[in-house]
This record gives structure tokens, sequence and C-alpha cells, in this order.
């Protein structure tokens, strides 16, 4: 070479085309990436998909139009979150469980606040759980290209920060749960629930990345075990109802 230079740098040469062999390995089954789909089917599919998701807005209430409208700021905002702080998944969870409260006042015509904040807080403390868990996988990668994240934020105290969002999520479930008289086959769920999390948690390693993909996929249990409590929670609220009014009737 004419500049003659020496190990070291060919060194770091070769680990700068490993991580970028590690980029394109990890993006290679993306359609844009792959070369499937162009940049301006790209735009046309995110617009067809903001146009449906625009007909199926207008078709609500006007309470839930203006509520799902005001998740916008935060829709476009969380893309920029890993330039600018340590707590991009916590704007994710401020955006993805948006739905907990417009699925409420898609149904009711409004918020009950005392059900649908503690639900909303929950899921987000959920949110902040399981994208640590999964950007711990990326954090080498996120530390060269300059992104952060909780899981750099955290480091070596991960543990003890999932902990404490994990118990905040349960205390969120289960105040939502008290608000609107939820049964035994819910809090059954929620204790269940925190098991999982628990054993989740303590089992963690942090620096496999393989672990963390295993951990992250298994909080779909988590959704399974919730939605299960919730259906049958009410329906044995259903039911205790029936058995009330059936006496009060027959008098």
């Amino acid at each position: 070479m004419n500049c003659n230079q020496t190990f070291p740098y060919y060194s770091a040469v070769a680990a700068v085309g490993a991580h970028l062999a590690h980029q394109v390995a990890r993006t290679a089954s993306r359609p844009l990436a792959a070369g499937e789909i162009s940049t301006f089917q790209s735009f046309v599919f995110l617009g067809g998909q903001l146009s449906l998701a625009l007909c199926v807005l207008l078709c609500l209430n006007y309470y839930s139009i203006v509520l799902g409208a005001a998740s916008l700021t935060l829709v476009v905002s969380y893309p920029l979150m890993k330039r600018i702080t340590y707590w991009p998944q916590l704007v994710l969870g401020l955006t993805f469980n948006w739905g907990a409260l417009l699925g409420w006042s898609a149904i009711r015509g409004s918020c009950d606040w005392s059900v649908c904040l503690p639900l909303y807080l929950a899921g987000v403390m959920w949110t902040l759980v399981y994208d640590t868990i999964y950007a711990h996988q990326d954090k080498r990668d996120d530390i060269l290209i300059g992104v952060k994240s909780t899981a750099l934020r955290f480091k070596e105290d991960t543990k003890r920060w999932l902990s404490g969002f994990s118990t905040a999520m349960l205390v969120g479930l289960c105040v939502a749960g008290m608000n609107c008289n939820q049964t035994f086959p819910y809090y059954s769920a929620v204790a269940a629930v925190g098991a999982h999390l628990a054993h989740q948690i303590y089992t963690l390693d942090i620096d496999k990345p393989e672990d963390c993909w295993k951990k992250f996929a298994s909080n779909r249990t988590v959704g399974v075990l919730l939605f299960v409590g919730i259906v049958l929670g009410n329906l044995c609220k259903r039911q205790e109802s029936k058995i009330v009014q059936e006496p009060l009737e027959s008098r």
C-alpha cells in the first residue's frame, strides 16, 4: 500500500467489514433492503396504510377521532428518538399502547380514566420490558452507529430496571381490574403474567443475542395470558350479574 499502514489499521478495516456484513445479514430479508420493492412503492404502501387507518378512525365516534388524531405527534416523533434520547422504548410504549385508550373510547364513547390510565401505563411498562430485552441484541451495533436505547442506558443494571417496570405493570393491571370490577380469572391471569415475567427476567442473559430474542418472543405468552384472563373475567362478571338480577326480577 502507498501509505504503508500497519497491522492495527488492517484489523480495523476487517472489523468494519465484519460489522457491515452483519448489518447486511440482519436486513437482507426486508423487502426494501432486498430490492423486492422500490422506495416509491414503499411510500405508496405507507400512504395506503395511512389512508386505511384514517378510514377506520373516521368510522368511530367524535371523541375517538380526536383521541386517535392526538397520537400523531407520538407516531411521527418515535422514529427520531434513537438519535435524541436513551429512552426510545418509552416513546414506543406511549405510542404503541394508545390503543388501550382508543379501544375503550370506541366502545363507550369516552374514556373512564380510572380504568384506561392504569391500563395504558401498564402497557407502557410492558413495552419497556420486552423492547429493552430486544435492544440488548443490537447494543454493539447501536454503539458503532451512534444510536441510543434503554439497553445502553441500563447496562448491567438492566434486570433491576426490568423488575421495576414489571412491578409497575402488574400494579397498573390490578388497579385497572379493581376499577372495572374484574373477577377471579382476571387476577389469576395477572398472577400468571407476574410469574412469567419473573422467570423471564431471572433467566435472561443480556450478553447473548439469541437468549434476548428468545425472551423477547416469549412475551407473546404474556399477551395470551392477559387476553384469556380478560375474556374469562368478563364472562364471569356477566354470570355474577345475572345471578344478582334474577332474584330481583322474581320479586
